[in-house]
């Protein structure tokens, strides 16, 4: 595993998040409403659809198909239909860079 330079602090507003894509994959970073940052895979592990036009709201994502929801800190699966946690990833800010251990 190898931490990556993902995005800019400020690339992502509060309780919102970002799409990165890095060696093929889709990754969302997020950003609470505590100021902190999270990073889930990029994907709803119901259908396969991209997250990233999907409301956050407090520490959830909702699935902009249906409605299935994630709790982006732990990929928790909190609504059907998805029923299979998102796979998460840790985060540390340096600077103004945000990057993620993949």
């Amino acid at each position: 595993m190898a931490w990556i330079d993902a995005i800019a602090t400020d690339d992502v507003d509060e309780e919102d998040l970002i799409r990165f894509d890095h060696d093929g994959k889709t990754y969302c970073i997020y950003r609470s409403p505590n100021d902190e940052f999270f990073c889930t895979d990029g994907l709803c592990t119901h259908e396969q659809v991209h997250l990233e036009e999907g409301l956050v709201m407090d520490y959830e994502i909702e699935c902009p198909k249906h409605n299935a929801a994630f709790d982006y800190r732990t990929g928790e699966a909190l609504r059907a239909p998805a029923c299979v946690n998102l796979n998460t990833y840790p985060v540390k800010v340096e600077g103004d860079r945000v990057l993620i251990e993949i």
